[in-house]
């Protein structure tokens, strides 16, 4: 199945009509996936972006949360989970990126009242995290025992494969919350994504409380407490997730479990045809900010310093385009399910505007108040120093930030995955990264060097998504 089938809608099942829903949800719909002027667009928009939004810096925040309360322990407990949370990081991430292709199929689907059809590529999707999860699981396994061999510390080793050991356990209710995830937002109920993050750092909070440091019974587990913890906070997402989504389909007289589908290979091929780029664009991206990461381990502990307190500060602003573009996804997947491609373009124009507008304010920042932002981790005077020149760096990409990431989701609410998966690749992994190792290395430019080819990665990855969804936008649909 290809991009243009995907878009047009050819979906291999009988179409449900919206007029057979029940009142609500027919009205749901009817504000959602037919909004009637600009205005109502934009808060349509908001709506889904702003849940997903507050969802994936709470996202965020569970994993600082865990290295602030191992801090307790020592350098060697945060250097431990520090290291088992990059080894766990990205195979968990490309997991997850399999299902993104729900944001396409369900989102489509809904714009065009066939929402039993958003059932059957849910039930698909959870076929793919049954399959995947094993092999990720072996994978993070191996992976802990190369990563943590020859030149790492002997103490901070062992922490880091009791860490990665237990939280591996986590690997499918992970992934049970990514396809639900998708599919909620898919069908424009993202409250209970926030409801899930926000709730779950409560729970993980809890779980470190109780079991890195040994409360109410249960002896101290350290590091492993933390991964316990994770775990749990996992579970319970899941959980929450896959409720809301029996919920939804309850209030429209559609039992979840009852009408379970059987696997299909088709729809499971196409879920994979989309998801598949996805997840390589998103490790392609985690693994070049994490190949910056390791050339400035050659370089001085402070510019190592300043590197991670930096890179902590552009993934937080991050986060909020990370958000638009889940919400540009779906918004633009029920403009052209619904066959309106005109709403489709605005709606990604919209949210591509809205990326950068955000992402503008946060340059300013960057500018006007680098010191008191990085003084947030450090009061070191010579990170302070380096920081704020490294931030002014930074300054300069944000608002291309936003607007690839923001074009990456646009695009796949087409059915587009795979060209930004190459962009991604020749933009950072052909140009920016080897640019910038020359220009730190052998210029001495030091790690200016290194966000310098950062950032002529981001302007020349935006610039290129964003012609190409003007342009792709532009193609009428088919019947």
């Amino acid at each position: 199945m290809s991009p243009d089938e995907i878009q047009a809608g050819q979906i291999p099942d009988l179409p449900v009509e919206a007029s057979n829903l029940p009142s609500p949800e027919l009205e749901v719909f009817e504000q959602h996936a037919h909004p009637s002027h600009l205005g109502e667009e934009l808060r349509a928009l908001l709506t889904l972006a702003i849940p997903v939004v507050l969802s994936e810096l709470g996202w965020m925040t569970m994993t600082i949360v865990d290295l602030i309360m191992v801090g307790r322990l020592g350098p060697d407990a945060i250097g431990g989970v520090g290291l088992g949370n990059a080894i766990y990081y990205a195979p968990s991430l490309f997991g997850i990126g399999l299902l993104l292709g729900l944001d396409t199929l369900v989102s489509q689907s809904w714009g065009a009242g066939r929402f039993d059809d958003c059932h059957r590529s849910l039930a698909q999707a959870f076929y793919i995290a049954v399959a995947f999860t094993p092999l990720l699981m072996i994978f993070m396994l191996a992976a802990q025992w190369i990563f943590t061999g020859r030149g790492v510390d002997p103490t901070v080793a062992v922490l880091t494969r009791s860490y990665v050991g237990i939280l591996n356990w986590g690997t499918f209710p992970l992934l049970v919350y990514g396809g639900f995830r998708r599919y909620l937002q898919g069908v424009s109920r993202v409250r209970p994504v926030t409801f899930a993050l926000v709730t779950a750092n409560l729970v993980n909070v809890a779980g470190n409380w109780i079991f890195i440091y040994g409360h109410f019974g249960f002896r101290a587990l350290g590091v492993r407490g933390s991964a316990l913890s994770t775990v749990f906070a996992r579970v319970y997402m899941a959980a929450v997730l896959v409720y809301a989504a029996w919920a939804h389909e309850k209030d429209r007289g559609h039992a979840l479990f009852e009408h379970w589908p059987a696997p299909d290979w088709t729809r499971i091929r196409a879920l994979l045809k989309l998801g598949l780029p996805a997840a390589s664009q998103v490790v392609l991206e985690v693994a070049a900010f994490g190949a910056v990461t390791v050339m400035a381990a050659h370089l001085t502990p402070i510019a190592l310093a300043t590197h991670e307190i930096v890179l902590s500060v552009a993934a937080y602003t991050y986060m909020v385009p990370l958000g638009i573009s889940a919400a540009a996804a779906v918004a633009v997947g029920h403009a052209i399910g619904a066959g309106n491609p005109a709403r489709a373009r605005r709606a990604g124009i919209l949210a591509i505007a809205i990326g950068a507008g955000f992402m503008a304010l946060m340059a300013i920042l960057l500018i006007v108040i680098p010191k008191p932002i990085i003084s947030i981790w450090t009061s070191d005077t010579r990170v302070l120093i380096l920081g704020a020149h490294i931030l002014a760096i930074v300054a300069g990409f944000q608002i291309f930030d936003g607007i690839q990431t923001v074009s990456t989701g646009a695009l796949r609410g087409l059915g587009e995955t795979r060209f930004p998966m190459l962009m991604n690749f020749a933009g950072y992994w052909i140009l920016g990264l080897p640019f910038g190792a020359l220009l730190c290395f052998r210029l001495k430019w030091g790690l200016s060097g290194l966000w310098t080819g950062l950032t002529v990665s981001l302007i020349l990855i935006a610039l290129v998504l964003i012609a190409r969804w003007l342009k792709d936008s532009r193609r009428p649909l088919a019947a």
